[in-house]
């Protein structure tokens, strides 16, 4: 059995991974504990205090218990507001804290993408449109091209948990670009999990969204890969042979 740990902000879709582990259909276990999110706003000042060690801490031990082998920080905007910079040291200190490996999903995009192949990515972003442009800008940091964003400006996690899958593909469509070779979802608040197939057939190109890449970072970290079509064209490419 291979036990996967996740640190997940507040309520808002945590059913994403139940759905997801059933999915998988093999022997892996998703453990997910809460964090304590204080402010519930897409404010970068709220978002850095989401992302605070101290915070971060709480859970790990948790997870330490459970038999996690490696934990994934389940936030994008709670990594990303750090900056490319600042986001390695959130991990790299939870590496430590935890003992084990560690990412976020932030990460997992720039990881995922690179995965499938693709360089030039849009993205749709249920967030306010300051904060989806520090995401573009971590995107390109982790060398990316963004074609361009698209923002909802939706300030809370809450809201963005009600949404359903019309307003979810509403949004992939209205993000999408002709060149573009993929489209991001990036909020770990909005279910998606259950859309994946029909994104991927309405747009007819790889759909990255936060609690998918979440999942497969993980797996990436314990050297796992596993075929899932109905988690997207992420879970059903062969490994990437590199030649020497």
């Amino acid at each position: 059995m291979t036990a996967l740990g996740f640190l997940y902000p507040g309520h808002s879709a945590e059913d994403d991974y139940p759905r997801i582990e059933q999915l998988l259909g093999s022997d892996i276990r998703l453990d997910l504990v809460h964090t304590d999110i204080g402010e519930d706003a897409h404010r970068v000042d709220a978002l850095r205090e989401m992302g605070s060690a101290e915070r971060l801490a709480e859970g790990v031990e948790t997870l330490r218990l459970a038999g996690a082998e490696t934990v994934v920080w389940a936030c994008t905007s709670g990594s990303f507001v750090h900056g490319w910079e600042g986001a390695h040291e959130q991990v790299r200190g939870l590496a430590q804290r935890a003992g084990m490996p560690a990412s976020s999903t932030s990460f997992a995009f720039v990881h995922a993408a690179r995965e499938i192949g693709v360089r030039r990515v849009a993205v749709g972003a249920t967030y306010p449109e300051d904060v989806a442009a520090l995401f573009a800008r971590f995107l390109r940091a982790g060398g990316l091209e963004v074609t361009g964003t698209r923002s909802s400006g939706i300030v809370t996690a809450a809201e963005v948990g009600t949404w359903t899958e019309e307003d979810v593909l509403t949004l992939a469509r209205a993000a999408d670009a002709a060149d573009a070779d993929a489209v991001l979802l990036p909020d770990t608040a909005l279910h998606t999990a259950a859309h994946l197939t029909l994104l991927e057939k309405a747009l007819s190109k790889p759909v990255l969204t936060a609690n998918q890449v979440t999942v497969w970072e993980a797996l990436r970290l314990v050297d796992r890969r596993v075929n899932a079509p109905a988690l997207g064209s992420l879970f059903t490419r062969e490994p990437i042979v590199q030649v020497r």
